[in-house]
This record gives C-alpha cells, sequence and structure tokens, in this order.
C-alpha cells in the first residue's frame, strides 16, 4: 500500500497576504543536478560497451578458443545465458542495497566489479573461465543502470525528470554503437582491456554524486522498511507492476539479443545475400536504438504520457522483426536498414525504465528499478534456449514467428496493466 506524503498546504493563500511564487534553485545547484545526470549515463555508457563486447567477439573470441563452427551457436548462448544469470542474482543484490545504503554506493560498487571482471575477460584461455567471467561481469554490469535511474528521478521535478532519464539512457545505448564499433576494428582480448579501463577511468566522477534529498530525508522517517524484496510482491498491485514492466521490456532483448546478436546464423537461412557481419548489424541496431531513446522521451514529454509512446514504439518494432522473418529482405543493405528500424523502435528504454521507477516508493525504487531491467535482459536466458531449441526441429521462419509472438503478446499484455505516471510525486513510501 502507498502511503503518500502530504508536501504541499492543504489550505488556499490567505486573501490578505499575495501569493508568494516558490524562488527559483540556485545556478550552482542546477549545476551539480545536472552533472549527476552526465555522470550516470556516463557510468551507464561504460556498461552497455562491456554489456555488448561479447555479443560482437562471441564468433572471433570462441575461433581463438578452438571452437568449430558448428559449436560457435550453441556455446555462445551457453555464455550469454551465464552473463544474464549473473544480471539477475546482480540485480537482486544492487537493488537491494541501493535502498538500504543508497544509490550512489550501488553506482560506484557496481563499475569497480564490471571493470576489473571485463579485463579479466581479456585473458581467458578455456570456456569454463570464460563462462565464470561472463557471469561475474553480469553480476556487475546490473546496477549501475537502476540506481543512476533512480537517482536522476529523485533529483530532478516530475516534469523533467523524463528528460533527465533520456539523457542517461541515450549516453548508455550509444555504448552499443561504440562496442560495435570495436568489434569491427579491434581484436577481441584488446577490446575487453580497454572497456574494462573504460570503466576504472569513471571512478573519479563518480565521487562527485550524491544521494538524493529525497533518500536522506526517508532515512530519517522511523519504521520504514528499505529494500525489502517481501514488500516489493507484498500485494497484488506490486506484483501486476512489477511483471507488467517487465514484459512490456521483452521485446528490446528479442530485437538484440536473438534478432541482432545471431544475425549471422539468421540472415543466410532467410535468403539474405551477402556475407553479415554481427558487429555491422549490431550497429545499425544500437545507432537506431540510441536516436529511439531520444525520439521515445522526447515523445513522451510532448504528449506528457508513458504509455502511449510504449505501446506505439511496441508495435512498429514487432513490425520489423515481422519484416525481417517473412524472408523477403533479399540483399544486404535492405536487411541493415530494417535492422535499424527494428532498433529504432525498440529504443523506449528511456520511457520503460522511467515508468519502473515511478511505479514504486522511495524505500523499494532502487530495488524495483535495478532488478526489472536485469530481469528484461535475463529474458535472454528462456529466449536463447528456446531460439537453439526450437530451430533444431523446425525451420527458422517458424522459430522467429513463435518468439514474435509469445514475446509481443506478453508485452502488449504488459503494456495494458501498467499505469499512467507522467505526473505522479514520487515522495512516497511502500508499507
Amino acid at each position: 500500500m502507498e502511503t503518500a506524503l502530504n508536501l504541499s498546504r492543504k489550505d488556499g493563500p490567505s486573501p490578505s497576504r499575495p501569493t508568494l511564487v516558490p524562488p527559483s534553485p540556485p545556478a550552482n545547484h542546477v549545476f551539480k543536478v545536472w552533472l549527476t545526470v552526465v555522470v550516470a549515463g556516463l557510468g551507464y555508457f561504460v556498461d552497455v560497451v562491456d554489456l555488448w563486447l561479447f555479443s560482437n567477439f562471441r564468433v572471433p573470441s570462441l575461433r581463438d578458443l578452438g571452437l568449430t563452427q558448428s559449436q560457435i551457436t550453441d556455446t555462445g548462448a551457453y555464455l550469454i545465458n551465464c552473463q544474464q544469470a549473473g544480471l539477475l542474482l546482480g540485480g537482486v543484490l544492487w537493488g537491494v542495497l541501493g535502498d538500504k545504503r543508497g544509490r550512489s554506493s550501488v553506482m560506484f560498487g557496481s563499475i569497480i566489479l564490471y571493470s576489473v571482471a571485463n579485463i579479466l575477460n581479456s585473458f581467458v584461455t578455456s570456456i569454463p573461465q570464460y563462462a565464470i567471467l561472463r557471469f561475474v561481469t553480469g553480476i556487475g554490469l546490473a546496477g549501475e543502470i537502476g540506481a543512476g535511474i533512480t537517482l536522476v528521478c529523485e533529483i530532478l521535478p516530475k516534469n523533467r525528470r523524463g528528460i533527465g532519464t533520456t539523457v542517461v539512457t541515450g549516453l548508455g545505448v550509444a555504448g552499443a554503437m561504440a562496442a560495435s564499433l570495436m568489434g569491427k576494428y579491434l581484436e577481441w582480448r584488446t577490446a575487453y582491456l580497454i572497456g574494462g579501463l573504460m570503466g576504472l577511468s569513471l571512478l573519479g566522477l563518480r565521487v562527485l554524486t550524491h544521494d538524493s534529498a529525497m533518500y536522506k530525508k526517508m532515512l530519517a522517517v522511523e519504521g520504514i522498511s528499505r529494500g525489502s524484496l517481501r514488500l516489493l510482491f507484498a500485494t497484488r498491485q506490486n506484483s501486476i507492476r512489477f511483471i507488467s514492466c517487465v514484459l512490456a521490456g521483452a521485446p528490446i532483448w528479442l530485437t538484440f539479443g536473438i534478432f541482432a546478436t545471431f544475425s549471422a546464423e539468421i540472415a543466410p537461412i532467410l535468403g539474405v545475400r551477402g556475407s553479415i557481419s554481427v558487429p555491422d548489424v549490431l550497429l545499425c541496431t544500437s545507432i537506431g536504438m540510441t536516436l529511439g531513446d531520444i525520439g521515445a522521451g522526447a515523445l513522451s514529454q510532448a504528449l506528457q504520457r508513458r504509455k502511449l509512446p510504449l505501446i506505439i514504439l511496441t508495435s512498429l518494432a514487432g513490425l520489423c522483426l515481422v519484416v525481417i522473418t517473412s524472408g523477403h529482405i533479399e540483399s544486404k543493405t535492405t536487411y541493415l536498414v530494417v535492422s535499424f528500424l527494428s532498433g529504432l523502435f525498440s529504443g523506449y528504454w528511456a520511457c520503460l525504465i522511467t515508468t519502473s521507477a515511478e511505479q514504486f516508493g522511495t524505500n523499494i525504487r532502487a530495488t524495483a528499478t535495478t532488478i526489472i531491467p536485469n530481469v528484461v535482459r535475463a529474458t535472454a536466458i528462456p529466449m536463447t534456449t528456446a531460439f537453439v531449441t526450437l530451430k533444431s526441429t523446425y525451420s527458422m521462419t517458424i522459430t522467429l514467428y513463435a518468439l514474435i509472438a509469445v514475446v509481443f503478446g506478453l508485452a502488449f499484455l504488459g503494456h495494458s496493466l501498467l499505469k499512467e505516471t507522467f505526473h505522479r510525486d514520487l515522495d512516497f513510501y511502500e508499507r
């Protein structure tokens, strides 16, 4: 149950006194707020770079480790699942810590873990080593987005928090572009090393971030349970909100985790002529998603709504994946264009994570906002398993159509159950 704080006077202004206009915040305060937004965005940028390095280097790294072409798809799927399992565990760990210890401490701790783990990825010599390090990297990567978005939502006024989260996710998703460029021009061990060093270089900027006044005020309130998983699912309403956010975000991972990551296997079977490079497809898709996130944020601000942009973009993303699966794309250029469009319309990550943060009270907001995107990422486990299993029995076309039908059907169910939260005051607690 939500307990809203009464933060405004219920009585009107006295007729004998003029209404006072609240003073504008000082310039140095505004600068600190937007500096925090940019630092959160840069942290998420490095997070996404490290997250997508394996997708770009799956084929060359596994080939260097001695795998044959027939082994690369299944082993690659296994390693992706190890990484996603780490994200799922890390989402719970960092989410709870974000409410118990503060948002800034999570942003600091997670970047240390995934940076060191990624550096170690550059020295692997066997699949078991690779699997363990992708799992540990996943744990570290899980903390960045939830803590950053929670902090930004709490320090900005309601009419501007969508702008702030769009900046964070726009910078973050651009990390997928950087990872794709690294996949095109760098050797895989070098890329992992650079990705880890980029993270460590951000630690100095992390010192400049501080927890929100909203969070600090909560610490002084007695009887408030913080970071409680039980509280997150204490009511049917809370459970529905959580599950709905996850279902709404699953198509984003279908676009990247299946259609882009396994494009080298998918495109030839669907009749695309010419050699398809996974880094090329991921680059086009990530450019589209970066632009889509900015566009979705702008559309949300213009409409003063969250749900409608989510529904529109999900519908168009599904249409793009159907076009790819239909087998009517013959040229490599057309395939890359449609991949760009699928990324563009899947670029509602900012709207989705902002909506997730707005659904829950301050005392479990970091928990929810960190776990939700990582559960979305972890949907890659059933998706990848289904992809590998179905394609061994059915045609590639049937396999992809089945995934589209299930994932997008559940996404629209999730959209229908979500509350509109654009104008919601976030200064409330869950009890």
